[in-house]
């Protein structure tokens, strides 16, 4: 990774941040000699070159604002025992930073959903009143006596194994209505067997999660003759998918649950076609 001098407010933090790594050097008594000698030992653990930092390099990080390398940042990091997260934000990164929530985060394809970053914050009644019946519809905000802000990574405590989760595309109309565009859906891994049965509604009917080598779908699913068929929604824009299985594609498993946008306009992205295209 080629490291170099950035311009402006990046140029000011990088050379800020190499005189806050050339202290604590210092202050641990380091040279630059014996920095090399430590950051060698790492390239060999790691077996990666990227970690060894030259004395001249170092000596161009803490005076002239170079940025170093993401390798060569991380040696530093471990040979002064300091975390990766303050290191990243003497240079102007900040790793819980959430990203704005703005159409361009809604990815136009349908897919699984990772891992939530670490250090991500939430808003959630913490305590109700107590004369709030949950067998009742109500406007819960009503009901709210006390508000708080929780890590994700606590509530992950709550998440459990058995489920995974995936994300209905900005363009996926497949199952709209059922599940707009937008929505996230809980899916359960262990139900790869597609059902057959005759339902008394568009909500008894299970729902299957299916990955492609190309893309991920959501929808009615039949097997008939070595083929999985896609089946979308009757008000859905999209048509019937017809794929080879297992060769084409792979159930990962029905939807169990799902969280879904609602009052917000529809428009059909052109040429909708059971895809999330």
């Amino acid at each position: 990774m080629a490291e170099h001098k950035t311009g402006t407010i990046a140029e000011s933090m990088s050379v800020t941040a190499g005189r806050r790594l050339r202290d604590l050097r210092e202050r641990l008594g380091l040279t630059l000699r014996s920095v090399e000698e430590s950051s060698a030992r790492l390239a060999s653990t790691f077996e990666n070159e990227e970690f060894n930092i030259p004395p001249s390099r170092l000596s161009d990080i803490e005076t002239k604002g170079v940025l170093p390398s993401l390798y060569r940042l991380q040696a530093l990091a471990m040979i002064y025992s300091v975390s990766w997260d303050e290191v990243l934000s003497w240079y102007g990164i900040d790793v819980t930073a959430a990203a704005p929530r703005n159409e361009a985060q809604r990815p136009p394809r349908t897919h699984l959903v990772q891992n939530k970053p670490p250090g991500l914050d939430v808003h959630l009644p913490l305590r109700f009143d107590p004369s709030l019946d949950f067998t009742r519809t109500a406007n819960i905000g009503l009901f709210v006596q006390k508000w708080g802000v929780l890590p994700l990574t606590y509530l992950s405590s709550f998440a459990s194994d058995e489920f995974c989760y995936g994300f209905i595309g900005s363009r996926d109309f497949t199952m709209y209505p059922v599940l707009p565009p937008g929505s996230f859906v809980q899916i359960d891994p262990s139900k790869t067997r597609v059902k057959r049965g005759i339902w008394k509604s568009d909500y008894d009917r299970p729902i299957y999660f299916l990955e492609t080598r190309e893309e991920s779908l959501c929808g009615w699913v039949t097997l008939k003759d070595g083929k999985i068929i896609l089946q979308p929604h009757p008000m859905s824009p999209c048509e019937v998918r017809v794929m080879r299985w297992p060769q084409e594609a792979e159930v990962i498993g029905q939807v169990v649950g799902a969280a879904v946008r609602l009052g917000e306009p529809v428009c059909y992205a052109p040429g909708s076609s059971g895809s999330s295209e």
